[in-house]
């Protein structure tokens, strides 16, 4: 190709391309980038809210056949000025739901029911992870598999009832390499 014809064909290029300018193109790339991470995002994230609760990234494990009790994990924030406290919950995918704390005390770790409710100081955040604050799903009606999401409500003494939805993840997921079994205590 001679530099006549190559000059000639870029020339065309240009006239027929709408973004005449390398910087053009680029931030047009960069935009529609931003916009599919932005999207994606928006996909992954799974928030809820009940008055000045916000109920972030509702999640479960999934469990082998025949379990019999399933995990529920999810982070609770409180945007309002007075504490609230997370009464019950109830979900189709289990006979009964109760919320649960596991802590280790002299080597030892202990699971019990939380009497009472758990307290959302007013301005502050709760975790309900595996290995602290956690539900626990009694009686499981059927396993939660990996990919799928199950309803469920939760009852606040302020905010009231809001009905989430659960995310299925992987049966090692947030354990940290930990393996928990509930079955001991599934009564």
């Amino acid at each position: 190709m001679s530099i006549q014809q190559f000059a000639a064909a870029r020339a065309a290029f240009r006239t027929a391309c709408p973004f005449r300018s390398f910087e053009e193109r680029l931030g047009i790339v960069v935009f529609v980038l931003a916009l599919l991470f932005a999207g994606i995002h928006q996909a992954a994230a799974h928030e809820f809210k009940a008055g000045d609760l916000e109920i972030d990234h509702p999640w479960s494990r999934a469990v082998p056949a025949g379990a019999s009790v399933a995990g529920g994990y999810f982070t609770v924030t409180n945007k309002g000025s007075a504490p609230d406290k997370l009464l019950s919950i109830t979900s189709d995918i289990s006979a009964k739901a109760e919320l649960h704390e596991m802590a280790v005390k002299d080597g030892v770790m202990t699971m019990r029911p939380v009497e009472g409710g758990l307290e959302i100081p007013a301005g502050g955040k709760v975790e309900l992870k595996p290995g602290g604050f956690h539900l626990m799903f009694i009686g499981l009606k059927q396993p939660p598999k990996p990919g799928e999401k199950f309803p469920a409500t939760l009852t606040f003494e302020k905010a009231g009832s809001v009905k989430v939805e659960f995310a299925v993840e992987a049966m090692d997921a947030g354990s940290g390499g930990m393996k928990m079994d509930h079955d001991s205590h599934a009564n």
